[in-house]
């Protein structure tokens, strides 16, 4: 189901609409938002030098640091006397970044989610349980209210108490689960824990996960769990830029969906800025272009990614971003190789002997570094054999794919923690 007409603008329709949007938004942020207009002048940047879709390239990048410099409301372009929301990160590395939302944000962020829903393959008919955090992390609250919108009921269950989480997918015959692609392991974990097959004593024919990367072989891992009919749909948004629904994978499983309407993307070198030819690789810049609040211009997300512009089976034209393939900011410098953990999660899910859960452990002794990686096995053995057979293969796949030696520890099931929001994966006692 396609939620809006917007939705299959052509191309040119598209672009003559997003820079109108530009225009306005750069003239209002230089207007309104001091701290903005300065980084402008600075540029040697006016609001009307922006003639074409290409002349975004002049303006500046915003931060996050930005964002915590201009705490709390120092980059916000109404008054707060207009705004309906606030929302906050967690700030553990600093100041937290504040967003607000005005009544006609919420109803852009409404409508934008409600798209995502829907090219996931959420339906009016479905129970959706929705297993994010509610309060000021904007997830749980932004595709609470696009479901709703598009007619689905609603169990905001948040997260913890996972027992209790399935016996409400039992009684409400839940189809629907949002959640993140760790936190739907791990129900699947206490479903089989209380004797449930989650296949076929749960009724969850879809998953609408966020909020961490979702590789090809997590995808793999939890139909393990759930089911090979299961559908499973990544989205992708952050808080700094209105929270989910700014991207969201079709049941092509193609690449997300922008929003291009209300977004425009650019893919830039992480290293130099410069904007990158259409189809490479490079980090995720976005622009808002019809935001009251908080109308964020060129905002580096540090995610890394690729565009891809040709219309998709679904019948939408907007653009799509290929799943992430991890932040800039996340990859690790190991004996001067640039490592993803996605990359290790890969050579871990490809094991069949071991289960999904891992941590990269990062130590230094003195001037080398020494990677460790934890993973637990899927079922217990007291096979000597058996446990070096798998060391060997997981550290003999590590050196083809990192060229890196690791140790590999391998622990008992349910020995390692479980995150019921974003899973925490490393832990750099370099930085110590």
């Amino acid at each position: 189901m396609i939620w809006s007409k917007e939705e299959t603008l052509s191309r040119k329709e598209i672009e003559e609409l997003q820079l109108a949007r530009l225009q306005e938004t750069v003239c209002r942020v230089y207007e309104k938002v001091p701290a903005y207009a300065k980084k402008m002048d600075e540029a040697g940047v006016k609001p009307e030098d922006i003639k074409s879709l290409s002349d975004l390239a002049k303006l500046p990048f915003v931060t996050k640091q930005d964002m915590r410099d201009n705490y709390p409301f120092g980059l916000f372009a109404v008054d707060k006397d207009e705004l309906v929301r606030i929302h906050a990160s967690s700030g553990t590395t600093g100041k937290p970044t504040v967003v607000g939302y005005t009544k006609g944000d919420l109803d852009v962020w409404t409508q934008c989610v409600s798209r995502i829903a829907c090219m996931g393959g959420a339906s009016p008919k479905d129970v959706a349980q929705i297993c994010f955090g509610y309060g000021m992390f904007t997830g749980a609250l932004g595709l609470h209210y696009g479901l709703e919108n598009i007619g689905a009921a609603i169990v905001p269950s948040s997260t913890g108490n996972s027992q209790k989480q399935i016996m409400y997918m039992q009684d409400f015959e839940t189809s629907l689960l949002v959640a993140t692609p760790s936190y739907a392991l791990r129900l699947a974990e206490v479903a089989r824990e209380m004797g449930l097959d989650p296949k076929k004593d749960l009724k969850i024919k879809t998953a609408l996960v966020g909020s961490e990367l979702l590789t090809d072989a997590m995808r793999e891992e939890m139909h393990k769990y759930w089911g090979d009919d299961i559908l499973i749909t990544s989205n992708y948004g952050m808080s700094e830029l209105m929270g989910p629904g700014v991207s969201g994978e079709c049941t092509e499983h193609c690449g997300m969906h922008i929003n291009e309407d209300y977004f425009i993307p650019e893919i830039i070198d992480p290293k130099t800025g410069e904007v990158l030819p259409i189809g490479e690789q490079g980090e995720l810049v976005i622009t808002c272009i019809k935001k009251d609040a908080l109308p964020l211009i060129r905002y580096r997300t540090k995610d890394i990614t690729r565009l891809f512009y040709e219309p998709c089976k679904c019948g939408r034209t907007f653009c799509r971003m290929e799943n992430l393939s991890g932040r800039s900011d996340d990859m690790l410098k190991i004996r001067g190789v640039n490592v993803f953990p996605s990359q290790i999660e890969e050579v871990i899910l490809s094991v069949e002997e071991l289960g999904p859960h891992y941590e990269i452990v990062l130590e230094r002794e003195g001037y080398l570094d020494k990677l460790t990686i934890r993973t637990e096995l899927a079922q217990s053995t007291d096979s000597f054999y058996e446990l070096e057979r798998i060391t060997a293969e997981v550290k003999n796949k590590l050196k083809v794919i990192l060229g890196l030696d690791a140790k590999i520890k391998l622990e008992s099931p349910n020995t390692l923690q479980r995150f019921e929001g974003k899973a925490k994966r490393i832990k750099d006692l370099r930085r110590m």
